[in-house]
């Protein structure tokens, strides 16, 4: 017999900790870091080839900004997807309890997989076998959750311990769930042997999950119902409705549920924990990362236009141009177009002190990247100055910007690659390798992709005004309201 499983990826959070790299409108789980993959790839690649099971297309919980991104990551994978925008972030349990009210279909009740979509494994074989032995514990009617077996003392994570041994081989009932604790604490649960990292993954069919939900927080239940709309479908987006969602209260799959059950046995389904050896990483800050990539003979990780002399135990990336590097040890640098951080490898962690303090000062660096992703395509921001910004454009075969104007700011647009397609008032032409054309202010245009390659272009702007926000949209493919 196949079993229906449905994962239940998780995309919302903003990943600062990984800041020049991770940024609130372009975050880690988005980026490749490991592989030429994202980590939201990575996770949706996950469960190929899982034997024995009928894996369906993915459920993602995410927000509007990275709507656009997700949907056209999966599709370079050649993967659909159920997309859910939540219009304010409320945490892990409401966006399970919309994605199971969006998985039950008439008399189906699948299995869920939930998994956080900015978490490493690198075993994959060994997943998957814990994903098998989940699977009947999930269709008995058990919540089930996978504890990662701790190589360190780590105080990051919280802790779950494991109780008595369940029917299946290498499966446990949960005793009890741990705050993060001190160091002591923690070299404490790894002497003892019973405890395992909280991975923040879950398993459990959709009708049981909400069953508990009812149980714990029936608001949280009853706000998401109310919020939940499946027949507001915006192309490849559910949207949840903003102004009955914003009534949710904010708790986590681990606070709302999983914590209660060994307290409160007779009311709630009981639960169960699968130990997990499988490369896991949250990569939760640099050294994190710099830990679970490859390195060469002196400790080293690099990525880009790097050169290094006797350095050891360091990761620097480059993503522009070319970082050299003598005597350092222990160091994390990270260069991108717009910015670069140096840290020291035990101090990882408090990069969200300068994230705190760009966002107390205003600074764009925060939020976005030199390089801004569209529907259509991207633009990178390659110059600006008084009264002039330059950009390179790509726009994706057969995409197209939207129909607008600007009040303050006219266009020169150089085709450097492909052909292009211009409206500019009541005419419309095309504009091939190494012609131009001139778009003044105040003139209503489009610019479209006609071809089969992607189209290549350099937009120079010159006016009183450059901001993104002077846009007037007439017409729009994509159903953006702004940029």
């Amino acid at each position: 017999m196949k079993h229906t499983l449905i994962p239940v990826i998780l995309s919302g959070g903003s990943g600062t900790r990984l800041w020049p790299l991770s940024r609130q409108q372009y975050p880690k789980q988005l980026l490749p870091l490991v592989n030429r993959y994202s980590l939201l790839q990575e996770t949706v690649r996950r469960l190929d080839g899982l034997e024995d099971i009928s894996v369906q297309p993915p459920i993602i919980v995410s927000n509007e900004e990275y709507r656009f991104v997700i949907a056209e990551q999966l599709r370079v994978l050649g993967k659909t997807g159920k997309i859910i925008l939540e219009p304010y972030g409320r945490n892990t349990a409401p966006a399970l309890t919309v994605a199971a009210l969006a998985a039950i279909q008439g008399e189906d009740d699948p299995i869920l997989l939930v998994m956080p979509s900015d978490h490493i494994i690198t075993d994959i074989s060994a997943f998957q076998t814990a994903v098998h032995k989940g699977i009947s514990l999930a269709e008995s009617g058990m919540l089930v959750t996978f504890g990662i077996t701790p190589d360190s003392p780590e105080t990051g994570y919280g802790y779950i311990q494991y109780g008595t041994v369940l029917h299946e081989p290498g499966t446990f009932r949960i005793s009890r769930f741990v705050e993060k604790p001190d160091l002591a604490t923690a070299q404490n649960y790894l002497e003892e042997g019973s405890y395992l990292w909280n991975s923040g993954m879950f398993m459990m069919r959709a009708s049981i999950w909400l069953a508990a939900i009812n149980i714990c927080r029936r608001d949280i239940l009853e706000a998401c119902r109310i919020a939940w709309q499946p027949d507001k479908v915006d192309g490849d987006f559910y949207r949840i409705d903003k102004n009955t969602f914003a009534a949710c209260p904010s708790d986590s799959i681990d606070y709302a549920v999983m914590e209660p059950l060994s307290a409160h046995p007779d009311t709630l389904p009981p639960g169960a924990i699968i130990p997990l050896s499988a490369g896991w990483s949250d990569i939760g800050a640099w050294d994190a990362l710099w830990r679970t990539l490859p390195k060469d003979e002196s400790g080293n990780v690099t990525r880009g236009d790097v050169q290094l002399h006797a350095c050891h135990d360091t990761l620097v990336f480059s993503e522009n141009r070319l970082v050299a590097c003598i005597g350092v040890e222990n160091m994390v640098i990270v260069e991108t177009p717009d910015a670069i951080l140096v840290a020291h490898q035990g101090r990882t962690q408090e990069v969200k002190h300068i994230v705190d303090l760009l966002k107390q000062r205003n600074r764009p660096e925060i939020s976005s990247h030199r390089k801004i992703y569209r529907p259509w395509g991207w633009y990178d921001s390659i110059d600006t100055g008084e009264r002039f910004q330059v950009k390179r454009i790509v726009v994706n075969p057969g995409a197209a910007l939207s129909l607008q104007m600007h009040h303050h700011r006219a266009e020169h647009w150089i085709v450097v690659r492909g052909t292009a397609r211009v409206t500019k008032a009541e005419e419309t032409f095309l504009v091939s390798e190494n012609e131009s054309t001139y778009i003044p202010l105040g003139t209503p245009h489009r610019l479209e992709n006609p071809g089969r390659v992607p189209l290549e272009m350099i937009e120079v702007q010159s006016g009183s005004y450059l901001g993104e926000d002077d846009i007037v949209r007439f017409e729009d493919k994509y159903g953006r309201k702004e940029n």
